[in-house]
């Protein structure tokens, strides 16, 4: 059975909506949680007949939002250190946090350690396509400076990712570029791109919009590229679900057939990029699965964030991206 450890405090609602989720996840999937945080906070929202169905971790302390990063080592009683710890330990497969993502990172990277042969790991989240399904982008902030091995790296722990938890069969691979032509790029990317032609899956060169048509599974830029990415993505997503309301008002094309299809509408537009869906992202090339969640995730994202620590233990994509780190 797997276990997972979640971070029960850090998430900005405190422990509510994860011990929400964690419930939810219980109700679909068989699994062992281990809550790390105050056991008396935790157990306000956890139904009694839950109690034998979760071990906890007490925790007396909790890494705030605000907080440098780099307290996060000498905070050894703090939920994430704690949790961080029962992966080291092998007493745990997996941990799933909402908490403070940089201090989450630091503690995976320092007290977990790399893949042997990765240089560094990278953050890799889901953008919403037009063909309904997900691009994986990875890095989206874990390194704001890469160098063309650690590009090279990430396309072969996202081809992994997107074979064994997403299930494409024959990932294609792009490097994100200002272009599509193989001259295009800068020092780094144009590095990249001759060592990832190497690999079979790689298509090439693509451009931002290729993100969202769906034509490629895995997108590989540096940390300090894809964050902005991420962040602008979301907003543009805002704007527009923002934009139609505010024109369908203004038009009155609120009858009621109107207003039933444009409930519809908006059901799967925010479905589509809602970071609920798939729950976190995880860090690949630590040696462990790592989820990290959004800060404010409601119950519905931790559930999910757990279903994709569970998939991402029992693919076993540690082991996998080793090997293909070996060239086995």
């Amino acid at each position: 059975m797997v276990k997972v450890a979640i971070d029960a405090m850090g998430g900005d609602f405190g422990p509510k909506p994860i011990v929400e989720g964690v419930v939810e996840a219980l109700k679909v999937k068989i699994f062992e949680p281990i809550l790390v945080g105050d056991e008396q906070e935790i157990k306000k929202y956890l139904p009694k007949k839950y109690h034998n169905k979760v071990s906890f971790i007490n925790s007396s302390d909790y890494i705030k939002m605000h907080e440098h990063a780099t307290d996060a080592l000498r905070r050894k009683e703090s939920s994430i250190y704690k949790a961080i710890n029962l992966v080291k330990q092998k007493e745990a497969d997996a941990v799933v946090s909402a908490g403070h993502s940089g201090a989450t990172m630091s503690l995976a990277t320092l007290r977990i350690g790399r893949i042997k042969g990765i240089k560094r790991p990278a953050i890799a989240t889901f953008m919403p396509t037009i063909k309904r399904n997900h691009t994986l982008v990875l890095d989206v902030g874990a390194n704001v400076d890469s160098d063309s091995d650690n590009l090279y790296q990430f396309g072969l722990m996202g081809e992994i990712y997107s074979r064994e938890v997403l299930h494409h069969t024959e990932p294609k691979i792009g490097l994100l570029s200002n272009g599509e032509e193989d001259v295009k790029g800068n020092a780094v990317t144009k590095e990249a791109f001759t060592k990832l032609k190497s690999q079979s899956s790689f298509i090439g060169n693509v451009e931002g919009n290729d993100i969202f048509k769906g034509n490629v599974d895995v997108v590989v830029c540096d940390g300090f590229v894809g964050n902005i990415l991420l962040k602008t993505s979301e907003g543009v997503a805002d704007t527009i679900v923002t934009l139609i309301k505010e024109e369908v008002r203004k038009s009155g094309l609120m009858s009621k057939v109107g207003a039933l299809l444009m409930r519809k509408v908006f059901k799967v537009l925010k479905k589509s990029i809602d970071y609920a869906e798939y729950g976190g992202a995880p860090l690949l090339g630590v040696n462990g699965c790592v989820i990290i969640s959004h800060g404010k995730s409601n119950s519905k994202a931790i559930k999910n964030a757990i279903f994709q620590a569970i998939n991402y233990t029992e693919s076993d994509i540690t082991s996998k991206i080793e090997l293909k780190i070996k060239g086995e």
